[in-house]
């Protein structure tokens, strides 16, 4: 049986959506409360890093393989690169509010914050799936060495 007991197991697949859309309730609403791209994302890598610590590196890498975590990473730093860029194709510069310039206002009275809550995504996306793979990485990097020690040996003064 690979990761921890019976109960830690259920509890953490419990708990894990729950912290999943926390993270996610903090990226879209960074731009109104407290918290925002970075901290969403270190929420939504934690979901991933409590089913890493209860089920195991096998468990999490079919759940979540590296190569999806990879292109997330790539996808969030490109969507922050576009939202950066974009404006400049407009008629801007860099990291201008251009939704809130062209759109007329009716077009966003739900979306208060332009470009904000995309920069926000994008920041979150990049922060969680990086985090993420830093953490498993390690814990492979982890197992890697310890299979390398091989048992302890005996001090030599044992020896009789």
């Amino acid at each position: 049986m690979k990761g921890m007991t019976v109960i830690v197991k259920t509890v953490a697949s419990w708990v894990k959506m729950l912290i999943f859309l926390f993270g996610v309730y903090i990226i879209l609403f960074g731009h109104l409360t407290p918290g925002g791209g970075f901290a969403g994302g270190v929420i939504l890598a934690s979901s991933y890093v409590l089913l890493l610590l209860a089920f195991g590196r096998q468990f999490v890498q079919e759940d979540l393989p590296l190569a999806l975590d990879s292109k997330l990473d790539c996808l969030g730093a490109l969507g922050f690169a576009l939202i950066a860029v974009w404006p400049l194709i407009w008629g801007g510069g860099f990291f201008v509010n251009f939704l809130l310039e062209r759109l007329p206002e009716s077009a966003l009275k739900l979306v208060s914050a332009g470009t904000i809550p995309l920069s926000n995504i994008a920041i979150g996306l990049k922060v969680g799936a990086s985090l993420f793979l830093v953490i498993f990485l390690l814990s492979v990097f982890s197992a890697d060495s310890e299979v390398r020690a091989g048992p302890t040996a005996e001090p030599a003064d044992s020896k009789e």
